[in-house]
């Protein structure tokens, strides 16, 4: 055992000091191994930080435990024939099935109303295009888990006498009312005056788009200013994660019943949650990871056949040592673990800076992109594996060609 464990620290000796007699050329060798590794590194940090980031915001936007039943919810893609489908089968969802989910909800801790139009705001001459006016009953703030900043909700009495009150997004108080408080201030919507009652605090872009261009106003006063349309959105929260599957299959069943469906029937509604959402964003974020971190592997592909090139080029540079060594009794398999050694040696280390460097550069993307990037131990563990089994791989040929050198002829050689 002893000598066994001699053998391999002289071995890993030999390969340091031929890597540091070499330094320039050891480099040169170890960038492909260093860039591949640092690749499969920050593409495995950027997909967990994407899905970190995404349901962030999506928690953020929706709120937790959280889902919706509207004619048609969905999220992701839908082909053009099964959206067709979908939208002659559905119904818009009216009030009086909203207070009937309401009432025999008793799994939701919260059920509420919502319906969204786009609108262009104006005035003053002061123009803010693309704001989302949002009709909401006074527990959508519970739901979707809003925070005021500054003065107060929608009062449920507000809705039930369709007050002309407002809660604003912070993009639109800051446009309508940068230097001064908006509450108390008077905000038109499509011409129509509104009291400002309370400004939501910032909730900040998702991938460049603001979350904070909503204007809330009571679902009610919402009804009479822009129609029925669509019909209305019926939200739901569960009061703990565990109960929200609960809470969507009772306010589904609730539905259901309401609209006389019976069994195999197809529901005429949509629902989307947010586990829904987090379950198609980790799908999305794996396809793209099974498609791209293929492609870094490449990179460690062809920093292994410079490996194996610079490791037979070792082999003719030291003819005469391994011819010595061999006369002095070293044998077939003490050579070739020797230099099967030095090219793992030289690809674990490649494996260290490559992580290294991914370190830092997930770092600066983080930083520019405001987005937390976590450099996962599966991913460290996977490039830091394969580094090694292509040092083994490119060695292989050149220490079976060490091996089998003639120690007479090799030490002729010189």
């Amino acid at each position: 055992m002893r000598r066994l464990y001699s053998f391999y620290a002289d071995a890993f000796r030999i390969a340091l000091k031929s890597i540091f007699e070499h330094k320039l050329r050891a480099f040169l060798t170890l960038l492909g191994v260093i860039i591949g590794v640092a690749s499969v590194v920050v593409v495995g940090a950027s997909i967990s930080g994407l899905n970190s980031y995404v349901m962030e915001k999506v928690t953020s936007v929706l709120g937790a435990n959280h889902f919706m039943i509207a004619r048609i919810a969905f999220s992701g893609h839908m082909e053009d024939e099964e959206f067709e489908r979908i939208n002659k089968r559905n119904k818009k969802i009216e009030w009086d099935e909203y207070e009937y989910i309401k009432a025999k909800c008793t799994t939701c801790s919260e059920v509420g109303a919502q319906k969204m139009t786009g609108e262009d705001l104006n005035q003053d001459g002061v123009e803010m295009p693309g704001v989302r006016v949002a009709g909401v009953t006074s527990n959508m703030f519970i739901i979707e888990d809003k925070k005021i900043e500054d003065g107060r909700i929608i009062l449920p009495n507000e809705v039930q006498r369709s007050a002309r009150v407002a809660v604003l997004g912070a993009d639109v108080a800051e446009k309508y009312f940068p230097n001064t408080t908006a509450v108390g201030k008077t905000l038109k919507v499509r011409g129509v005056p509104m009291r400002v009652v309370g400004v939501e605090k910032a909730r900040g872009d998702m991938f460049g788009q603001s979350q904070d261009r909503h204007v809330y106003i009571p679902v009610s006063t919402h009804l009479s200013m822009f129609g029925w349309g669509g019909g209305i959105q019926v939200h739901g929260k569960s009061a703990e994660a565990d109960d929200l599957k609960l809470a969507i299959e009772e306010a589904r069943e609730k539905l259901r019943n309401k609209r006389k469906l019976i069994g195999s029937d197809e529901d005429t509604f949509g629902v989307v949650n947010t586990e829904d959402l987090g379950a198609q964003i980790e799908q999305f974020t794996n396809a793209i990871a099974g498609v791209v971190i293929p492609i870094t592997f490449i990179t460690l592909v062809v920093g292994g056949i410079v490996v194996m090139n610079i490791m037979l080029v070792s082999v003719t540079e030291r003819t005469f040592e391994v011819g010595l060594r061999k006369a002095l009794g070293a044998t077939r398999k003490q050579i070739l673990l020797q230099f099967l050694i030095e090219s793992s040696t030289l690809c674990v280390l490649g494996g260290i800076l490559g992580i290294l460097l991914a370190a830092s550069v997930t770092q600066l993307i983080g930083y520019a992109l405001q987005i937390t990037m976590t450099i996962t131990i599966g991913y460290i563990i996977l490039a830091v594996a394969v580094s090694s089994l292509i040092g083994i791989i490119a060695g292989l040929y050149p220490a079976y060609k060490a091996s089998k050198l003639d120690p007479i002829v090799a030490l002729t050689r010189v």
